[in-house]
């Protein structure tokens, strides 16, 4: 077997453990929101190592691919905004057992997950994300698993593709993807730093051990950039990054629905402060967001 199957492999192996009820009710929830169109729901994010017993008091994060955008909304301005600046991301709440289910989710087409997931792309934050585990909760056939696992793969592939000229010959796994989680980082708006990078490395290392030697393997195959080139690339997705983050915040205000409820939960969450809202301001949170504020901060939510 070769370096990439052997690495596709494994990342298969992965997409295919399974998950907690709570996980696939909330995923069920998810695809019965756009049942036009989809074709995959991924589940990823710290939540994949918790116990279920904390899973209600948590945000679980769901990548859902579908075939265009057109036919997973129906609706002409939201198929827009997810094609010019993707994904478009929303907030759901199920009632479970007696309690309630939370998640964020983010609407990609397959394609796009696709041209996300490689070396060359500026934007890290596909194959960041997607380099690490994630769990394939629903497919639609087995020709969409089997391209899902392809893009897993690449994430993996060009995330240590990116850094390894960076690194001494002799860094260990370990090592190297610190380094890559803190240059993705770096092309975000993020607060993380070297602290961060190191736990989360050391939270799953054994997995991340597992797939470096494939990966590297299979890197070796082509020639690679030099160092000199690879620092320079990461100085233009830093500046990239940025801008595109800056840009997605922008267009949350008007396409993150369930936004102000996630926001409440957040506060309500870390506060104990909770706060009732009309339908109106749920669906315009830009006109009400001065007053929540002002009705949270006069209560206490906030110094």
């Amino acid at each position: 077997m070769d370096s990439r199957a052997a690495l596709q492999g494994l990342v298969a192996a992965e997409l295919k453990q399974p998950v907690a009820p709570p996980v696939i009710a909330m995923a069920e929830a998810v695809r019965a929101r756009h049942p036009q169109g989809t074709l995959a729901v991924l589940f990823y994010g710290s939540c994949l190592r918790k116990p279920e017993t904390l899973l209600a008091d948590s945000v679980l994060d769901f990548y859902l691919l579908v075939e265009n955008y057109t036919a997973a909304y129906g609706a002409a301005l939201l198929a827009f905004a997810n094609k010019l600046l993707p994904p478009n991301v929303f907030y759901l709440e199920l009632p479970h057992e007696g309690g309630t289910l939370r998640c964020k989710y983010a609407v990609l087409s397959l394609d796009d997950f696709l041209a996300g997931t490689a070396r060359r792309t500026l934007n890290v934050s596909i194959w960041a994300r997607f380099s690490q585990q994630a769990r394939l909760v629903w497919c639609r056939d087995a020709e969409i698993a089997a391209r899902v696992a392809e893009g897993c793969t690449e994430a993996v592939l060009t995330m240590l593709g990116n850094v390894v000229q960076l690194l001494p010959a002799e860094a260990t796994a370990d090592q190297l993807w610190q380094r890559a989680f803190l240059e993705t980082y770096a092309a975000e708006l993020r607060s993380e730093g070297a602290e961060r990078a190191a736990e989360l490395v050391a939270l799953d290392v054994d997995r991340f051990r597992r797939v470096t030697g494939p990966a590297l393997a299979e890197l070796h195959t082509t020639p690679l950039e030099d160092a000199a080139h690879c620092a320079a690339t990461w100085r233009r997705r830093r500046r990239v990054g940025k801008l595109l983050n800056l840009a997605r915040l922008a267009k949350a205000a008007f396409t993150f629905q369930g936004g102000v409820d996630y926001v409440l939960w957040k506060v309500r969450r870390h506060s104990g402060v909770e706060l009732q809202v009309t339908d109106w301001q749920r669906r315009h949170p830009i006109l009400s967001a001065p007053v929540l504020a002002w009705r949270l901060y006069r209560r206490g939510a906030f110094r």
